[in-house]
């Protein structure tokens, strides 16, 4: 190229729609275009997860450089702290760092909350020949007859009524496709088919059911049955929940 400052600028110099032109040693080079508006700033790729998807498959078939781990760098906000519980429906930015958007915010960590103000008693998965299924499937939060329980995210409840062992108890099914369960409680405050909010009181804390005094039951489930249970403590600290 001339060295800068060799040529003066025209006194009239425009650009057309069309892509400028300039000639060096008598060869014609395309210039890009700078329109009157700027040049247009390219638009991030997304990707929508569905049911099934994992970051290392999508990585995989989006061809997303660096991998699941950059995949899951770039999306945090909105996929949270655990990078195995990804929800379907969430967007995420292939190749760049994501903003959280009013959609996204809906099924953000700040959308869940703590099922009852309480300390963990017994665990999940405890051992033990009391339970049919050998283990703790749920997590239990002691509390005195009569405590609020609240849901821990949007939802619907699904059933609400005696649930045998369990007592009385509500399950919900939430956004993501998993279910809470709150069980052994005093009273029912919602029906099956009713929407709740994170947050909504749901019940009181009971002794209802197969139980050695009051508590609050919590499941997290992959369907609204027994036997689908995964760890709720670390479902709930997955979406921001202090415990």
């Amino acid at each position: 190229m001339p060295a800068q400052g060799k040529h003066r600028r025209p006194k009239s110099f425009r650009l057309g729609r069309a892509a400028a032109v300039a000639t060096v040693g008598g060869a014609a080079l395309a210039l890009p275009l700078i329109g009157a508006t700027g040049a247009q700033a390219a638009t991030a790729q997304t990707y929508t997860v569905k049911a099934g998807d994992t970051l290392s498959k999508i990585a995989k078939a989006e061809n997303v450089e660096g991998g699941w781990k950059k995949l899951y760098a770039d999306n945090k906000s909105v996929i949270g702290s655990d990078a195995g519980l990804i929800k379907p429906g969430e967007k995420l930015t292939l190749g760049g760092a994501a903003k959280t958007t009013a959609t996204q915010a809906s099924t953000s960590t700040a959308a869940y909350v703590k099922p009852v103000d309480a300390t963990e008693g017994t665990p999940y998965h405890q051992n033990g020949s009391m339970w049919s299924s050998g283990y703790h499937t749920g997590t239990d939060f002691v509390v005195p007859t009569g405590t609020p329980i609240k849901a821990i995210a949007a939802g619907t409840v699904v059933s609400a009524g005696n649930g045998g062992a369990y007592g009385n108890q509500v399950v919900i099914q939430h956004a993501d496709g998993h279910y809470s369960q709150y069980a052994h409680l005093s009273q029912l405050g919602v029906s099956a088919g009713q929407a709740v909010s994170a947050g909504t009181q749901i019940g009181l804390s009971g002794a209802t059911g197969n139980v050695t005094g009051p508590h609050l039951h919590f499941e997290i489930r992959t369907t609204p049955n027994y036997g689908s249970d995964v760890d709720p403590v670390a479902y709930l600290r997955a979406h921001g929940v202090s415990i």
